[in-house]
């Protein structure tokens, strides 16, 4: 698995799964691989009885992710909800990984997702040859998370059209998959569940129906509550991604991080963060997601183009082309950052200088 782009989270962090699992003692639900306290450990990190260290998979409100593995503890479905860029598939596919093992189970919603993606299908050739039959039929990821008692992921579920959509209701509300083509149904195994992740930002956003949306448990995962905390994010997915990639060994220097995650944060918010001018915002979300893609695309030119030590020529084109969207729109309140905010800013000239000479 060592040349895979990007392994599985379950793949990924095996060492730290197997010591979690070692010395996991308490009470498991069905078909669980960690206790619920367990998975906490493994999304927020920490050090273990034996010296093994848990690296921190999310960082943020604790509270937040013990409601949400506790849902998922229950019969109740679990909607991850927030603006583009808060850590939902990521949050996702840790938990399916920690709770089952498995987070291969994706369901990746789009405009043109069909029943099928969600249900079932058919092999053409083998139900022209024989009829319907239990050969014919091709399982989706969320049948097989049914018949197996694992997390099912369905990822981006509003952007999947309505009629399609409350697919879902029966699997959700009954936990059973009826097949009328067979005269028969699927009915799922202790350990099912389904966790699903929306955002309202996006064009083309389908609004659930209020039968859909009883059936899972919302918990909304915002944008990080302060400059440290989202830098503190930055920093380590970063270093991960370097890792993956197999970047040289000169990671981005915590002050260039700095930099884009303020940036990001005044034209998000639409004001300074010493609180003392307001800002026009953007068209963009400018998250954290941006910031960390950013940085790499930053640390890449550095090293495949420059000496290995990070610049501000090489973060300008990454902060410029996360802001500018709209290159008519977002012209203007990028110009306005630049001149009254950046120019002024000391210890940026060189950034302001980068910036410029870019735009």
């Amino acid at each position: 698995m060592t040349n895979v782009l990007r392994q599985r989270a379950e793949h990924q962090f095996q060492e730290e799964l197997a010591a979690l699992a070692a010395q996991d003692s308490r009470l498991k639900p069905p078909q669980w691989k960690l206790s619920p306290q367990a998975v906490i450990t493994y999304l927020l990190g920490g050090k273990l009885d034996n010296g093994v260290e848990i690296s921190a998979k999310y960082i943020g409100n604790r509270r937040l992710m013990e409601i949400a593995v506790a849902t998922l503890a229950t019969d109740r479905s679990l909607l991850l909800l927030g603006v583009p860029g808060t850590a939902k598939s990521w949050v996702s596919e840790h938990l399916a990984a920690a709770i089952s093992g498995d987070s291969s189970l994706l369901i990746q919603g789009t405009a043109g997702t069909s029943e099928e993606s969600l249900r079932y299908g058919w092999n053409y050739a083998l139900l022209l040859a024989k009829g319907p039959s239990l050969d014919a039929l091709v399982p989706s990821p969320m049948l097989n998370a049914m018949k197996d008692g694992k997390i099912a992921r369905v990822e981006e579920l509003t952007r999947i059209p309505a009629d399609v959509q409350d697919t879902l209701i029966t699997m959700l509300s009954e936990k059973t998959l009826p097949v009328p083509e067979l005269g028969t149904d699927f009915q799922a195994i202790k350990g099912f569940n389904v966790i699903a992740t929306a955002n309202n930002r996006d064009k083309g956003v389908n609004e659930l129906s209020s039968a859909l949306k009883r059936r899972f448990n919302t918990v909304i995962l915002p944008v990080p509550n302060t400059l440290n905390e989202e830098i503190s994010i930055v920093q380590s997915r970063v270093a991960s991604l370097g890792k993956v990639l197999e970047l040289p060994d000169s990671p981005p220097a915590l002050e260039q991080i700095r930099r884009v995650v303020t940036i990001f944060r005044e034209l998000r918010t639409g004001m300074t963060e010493d609180r003392k001018a307001q800002l026009k915002v953007p068209s963009g979300t400018l998250s954290t997601a941006e910031a960390i893609s950013v940085m790499s695309n930053g640390w890449a030119l550095a090293s495949h183009f420059g000496d290995g030590l990070l610049t501000a020529d090489d973060i300008a084109a990454g902060v410029l082309g996360a802001v500018l969207k709209d290159p008519v729109q977002d012209r203007i309140p990028w110009q306005e950052y630049v001149e009254t905010v950046m120019k002024e800013r000391d210890g940026w000239k060189d950034l302001y200088r980068a910036c410029r000479e870019l735009d």
